[in-house]
């Protein structure tokens, strides 16, 4: 504690992990702190008997789900595109070596009443029960378009400047309904509002490519892949990649008071009467309540369940996204569903989670159209959680603050979120021009 640090990290939960490991490989000296006596904070994973304690106040589950140890129960469940930004740090830092992927088995969209899969492609837009017969040329017409579109080839734009035209406009031209705008925009671009229509249509393409490149990428059920053992595996990677580049770590620091000089600069952070000096403080919002306003809350219901969910072609692992239109809703809804497949639960045990942005003070009723997919359950738990985000000039007071988790149940947002706070803190983009093929020995 009595030496000076480039950077104190507040807090071991996913994102400062990840800006631990980060900086450490640049080079800074880092000081990582935490609270708790275990890695992951807000994203921890929890174990049958610690699942037990949060919810119901015993430490006693009953002795039918099979034992504790088999359960690794993600507090913030979410997969990670194969292809997304998260792979790119993993394979930026080496963190792949210290850890196992599997490929999801299904990505799933509900419209209608029904449970489809996500097609990607123009063939699986031709096979998709989604959409009727005319419909469906429309869409492998739009399919071909984007998968075909290169940002810095004209000859793909079919005169279309994607900076300028909206998606509302790009759509049009294809004719495509308001059904199949629903499920391209937010089960394949995973837009979580309907903003994006108002928006130049580049991001959106940009995010179909991805989903379609992620998809190809396994030649499985879905864009995405997740860690073996739940994602309290990635903290504790990150954490030994920044231990490996001359990082500490301090778990169970108690209070944890960052301290300011006169002018309103950090300058240190002290715990049990000891103060380690530092030039700039990267933290979750527990740490510096004064500095970050509410923006929100998440509802999320954890269930346990003896099958998987129902309408998803037996997958052992599925996402299903229920566009905020088809609910009559603000947000959108996510279901998450893993089990023994990625090692979160006894052979035949399934973890479910629905959540969504709280839009009432009644979260049961408010998850139920997720719920009704699920059919019979063990055990449902149902907590709720306030969103915050920093308010805050680092400039000023060399404080970066990470927004509070969402209720996705992918990590598109998660990292946008890190590699601005990376930028901000280093005044550097991070390159993110890694050889994805790197990561494909851990796969299996």
């Amino acid at each position: 504690m009595d030496e000076e640090y480039d950077v104190i990290v507040l807090g071991t939960g996913l994102k400062e992990c990840i800006l631990s490991g980060l900086l450490s490989v640049d080079g800074l000296k880092v000081l990582h702190m935490d609270r708790n006596d275990y890695y992951g904070g807000e994203s921890t994973s929890l174990n049958l008997i610690q699942l037990w304690k949060r919810f119901r106040g015993s430490d006693k589950p009953p002795a039918h789900l099979g034992a504790s140890r088999d359960y690794n129960v993600d507090m913030i469940p979410k997969y990670i595109m194969a292809n997304g930004a998260l792979v790119r740090v993993l394979i930026h830092t080496d963190v792949t070596k210290y850890l196992y992927f599997k490929a999801v088995d299904g990505s799933f969209v509900y419209n209608k009443g029904k449970i489809h899969k996500v097609p990607a492609t123009d063939m699986e837009a031709l096979k998709s029960p989604l959409m009727g017969i005319f419909e469906k040329r429309r869409a492998r017409k739009f399919f071909i378009y984007v998968q075909d579109y290169k940002e810095n080839d004209p000859k793909t734009h079919e005169g279309m400047d994607l900076t300028r035209v909206t998606t509302k406009e790009l759509i049009a031209k294809y004719g495509l309904d308001d059904n199949t705008v629903d499920f391209i925009g937010h089960a394949l671009a995973l837009h979580r509002d309907d903003n994006y229509l108002k928006e130049p249509a580049l991001d959106t393409v940009k995010r179909m490519k991805l989903y379609a490149e992620s998809l190809a990428r396994f030649a499985g059920g879905s864009p995405y892949i997740y860690p073996l053992y739940g994602l309290g595996e990635l903290p504790q990677a990150f954490a030994r990649l920044s231990a490996v580049y001359g990082g500490t770590y301090m778990l169970s620091k108690p209070e944890c008071k960052v301290e300011f000089d006169e002018e309103g600069k950090v300058c240190g952070v002290t715990s049990e009467g000891e103060t380690a000096k530092c030039k700039k403080v990267v933290c979750d919002p527990s740490y510096l309540s004064n500095k970050v306003r509410k923006v929100g809350k998440v509802a999320r219901a954890i269930a346990i369940m003896s099958h998987p969910i129902p309408n998803t072609n037996d997958s052992n692992s599925a996402q299903v996204i229920l566009p905020q239109k088809q609910l009559g809703r603000k947000s959108d809804m996510y279901l998450f569903c893993c089990s023994y497949s990625h090692n979160v639960a006894p052979k035949g045990k399934y973890i479910a989670f629905v959540s969504t942005e709280a839009e009432t003070d009644n979260p049961e009723s408010e998850l139920k159209p997720g719920i009704d997919l699920l059919g019979p359950m063990d055990e449902i738990f149902f907590e709720t959680y306030d969103r915050f985000e920093p308010v805050n000039e680092p400039s000023l007071d060399n404080c970066f603050i990470s927004t509070s988790y969402d209720a996705t149940t992918h990590f598109e947002s998660t990292v946008d979120d890190v590699l601005n706070m990376y930028t901000l803190i280093t005044g550097k983009v991070l390159d993110l021009n890694v050889d994805l093929s790197a990561a494909s020995a851990a796969e299996e």
